[in-house]
């Protein structure tokens, strides 16, 4: 514990990452080093949790929808990442180290795999959602599989099992894995988080239940853990919001704990000492770092001029891909086991001294283009002159789901503006007493709802107000806090003096003109399956339409789910552009529906439970504006049993549109 407090801080000081600190202590401290920690039976499963965790969490903060829109991009790095190592690997081994065939191609697998050793660097920069990082990660598991099934079948030929037998269990059982881990985890994920939809422990224990089990799935099938739980952060993926309180503790568990072990186990197979003890082994770490360097670059720069990358992206790829680790290790440590000709103890030193070197050199190359990506992203994303995002929340003291809106609050929150969460609960005046015992039953709830968005690490400014008129109190806070954007909470019921939704929001919304969320939350909406849109004809020449349409993307975008849009009297094509120009990226698709009454006929026969209504409406008067929008609410609450939003655009024209715009 004091090397994982120690080591980073030190290192921060000097501008170096963190993770080189942990691994140069544990060579430092270990059995080849000062021998002052044993590397064993704990350590080792220690590590090869961190590991498990590491590249769960990977597959957890890749963007999903990202990640299936750009496939290509994951399938070609991670093909020419082990393809062109295992081929140079190869002939190198045969034609210049003397070695047999089966022997060459184990050698070649030793490299042509690798493990994402500077990924903690990626996730604190917060670049894992960089199309060149997605399709690093992604690759991944395309290397590691094909690199361990080149394991698999050199060491069934040397045992003599290398059978028909042999590929039929390993084709079967793969395929079966894949096939049931991605179609099974996803539902029991969902049925889980609907009968626990209150935050607990539970949903963390559930998640961790799921990663080993799939991890140890892996293994029976004949394939590495790694591969297992990469699959199972995919299959989670849409079920765990980004900037959620579960995310949080995950990653929390893992950088705090379980990773740092991996690093400090990687760090005690390093052994100095093995430089001097041969030309044999400084020969066969000058060759595999040689290989190693040249043939994952040129994988990353291939890549990258294909799907025309930048600088910084194509080095970030290769600073990622070059980490070597685990998989290495393990095809050493298996050939050596199995009496492979040419796996002596040489080849086992000059593996761990590749290891040693390429440990340091990934993570400051990957801190190095990481930084450099976010200052470029920072520059394309702010402009200076724009109003920072500030979202309020008004509360009742009767309200059930006020920490559903707080939950959709926190997924339209842009955390890079670094801005609380307002929240604002009007009390009406009565006798001095009692209206002094109402403001401190409503802050102890405010206080509540602090608590609860403390483990998504989002900070909330609370507000109490005395009026009594319960929209003036909400107004008169939007305005004194420059709020931009409205979340607002509705129980689906008629009123006597409804206009729209009663009589307070529709006050609300006449005296507002910001951005303006009114939802009926009603299931947690990280069991969200597929958002619906629903847009008004001329919608688009609203002012606002921009950020309106860029919240609904982040809300896709965080909870994973593509966006289905119905345009009723207009062009779905020229929305399909418009989405596209938007950040960020995700999965959408639009639909012409021919007036009002198709829309209802095809909401009420294809709308599902776990679907997210969002139809984006206009205020009374404004661009956008039909007398059909005055009912809509109510239709829409009996069209669906699931969460709806209404979503109003701001009625101001903003200079700032721009900042909604995609870079890449």
């Amino acid at each position: 514990m004091v090397i994982f407090l120690v080591a980073p801080l030190v290192l921060q000081r000097y501008r170096l990452p963190g993770i080189i600190g942990i691994i140069l202590i544990g060579a430092a401290i270990g059995p080849n080093g000062a021998h002052l920690l044993e590397r064993d039976a704990t350590i080792e499963l220690l590590g090869e949790v961190g590991l498990i965790y590491l590249m769960f969490i990977a597959g957890l903060e890749i963007n999903l929808a990202q990640f299936l829109e750009y496939k290509d991009r994951s399938v070609v790095f991670g093909l020419l990442s082990f393809v062109i190592p295992q081929t140079v690997g190869t002939v190198v081994g045969v034609s210049l180290l003397g070695l047999e065939l089966p022997a060459a191609l184990l050698f070649a697998a030793i490299f042509s795999s690798h493990t994402l050793l500077a990924y903690p660097v990626v996730n604190r920069l917060g670049i894992a959602t960089d199309e060149s990082m997605t399709a690093t990660i992604g690759g991944t598991i395309l290397t590691d599989t094909l690199a361990l099934l080149v394991l698999a079948v050199v060491i069934a030929g040397v045992d003599g099992t290398l059978d028909a037998a042999f590929w039929t269990q390993l084709s079967v059982g793969l395929t079966l894995f894949f096939v049931g881990v991605w179609v099974l985890v996803p539902r029991l994920g969902r049925w889980f988080f609907r009968i626990h939809s209150e935050e607990s422990y539970f949903e963390f224990l559930f998640v961790m239940a799921v990663l080993f089990i799939c991890a140890f799935l892996a293994e029976l099938v004949g394939v590495e853990h790694i591969i297992g739980a990469f699959l199972a952060g995919l299959t989670l993926n849409r079920l765990i919001p980004e900037s959620g309180t579960l995310m949080n503790r995950i990653e929390f568990v893992g950088n705090a704990l379980f990773i740092p072990f991996f690093l400090l186990s990687v760090g005690m197979l390093v052994n100095v000492g093995v430089v001097f003890e041969g030309l044999d082994t400084l020969a066969l770490a000058g060759s595999l770092l040689v290989m190693v360097f040249i043939t994952k670059y040129v994988a990353a720069w291939a890549t990258g001029r294909v799907y025309g990358y930048d600088r910084d992206q194509v080095l970030g790829m290769f600073g990622l891909s070059v980490g070597q680790a685990a998989a290495a290790l393990a095809i050493v440590q298996i050939g050596f086991d199995a009496g492979v000709p040419g796996f002596g103890q040489e080849m086992i030193n000059a593996v761990v001294v590749m290891i040693l070197v390429v440990s340091l050199f990934s993570p400051a190359l990957v801190e190095r283009a990481g930084s450099a990506l976010v200052r470029a992203r920072e520059r394309e994303a702010y402009d200076p002159g724009r109003t920072s995002q500030r979202i309020l929340v008004p509360v009742s003291r009767e309200t059930e789901h006020a920490e559903s809106l707080l939950d959709l609050a926190v997924t339209i929150r842009n955390e890079r503006a670094h801005e609380p969460i307002h929240t604002v609960t009007v009390v009406r005046p009565e006798q001095r007493s009692r209206t002094t015992a109402n403001v401190a039953e409503v802050e102890a709830l405010l206080e509540d709802l602090e608590a609860y968005t403390a483990g998504a690490e989002v900070p909330i400014e609370p507000h109490t107000r005395v009026n009594h008129n319960i929209a003036s109190g909400i107004v008169r806070s939007s305005v004194e806090n420059r709020i931009t954007t409205l979340v607002v909470g509705w129980d689906g019921r008629t009123a006597r003096t409804q206009q729209v939704f009663g009589h307070i929001i529709d006050q609300v919304l006449d005296r507002t003109t910001e951005l303006t969320l009114v939802g009926r939350l009603r299931s947690p909406l990280n069991t969200t399956q597929r958002i619906v849109l629903v847009l008004p004809p001329d919608i688009h020449h609203n002012d606002g339409f921009s950020e309106a349409l860029h919240t609904v993307k982040r809300i896709s975008a965080q909870t994973g789910a593509p966006i289905h849009g119905l345009v009723v009297d207009g062009n779905p094509g020229h929305f399909d552009r418009v989405t596209t120009s938007l950040e960020p990226s995700t999965s959408a698709t639009f639909h012409a529906v021919d007036g009002w009454n198709e829309l209802f006929e095809k909401l009420r026969d294809e709308t599902r439970s776990d679907d997210f209504l969002v139809c984006v409406s206009a205020r009374r008067n404004e661009v956008g504006w039909h007398s059909e929008l005055r009912t809509l609410p109510n239709r829409l609450a009996r069209v669906t049993d699931g969460n709806f939003v209404v979503m109003y655009p701001a009625t101001e024209e903003r200079a700032d549109d721009r900042q909604f715009l995609r870079f890449s």
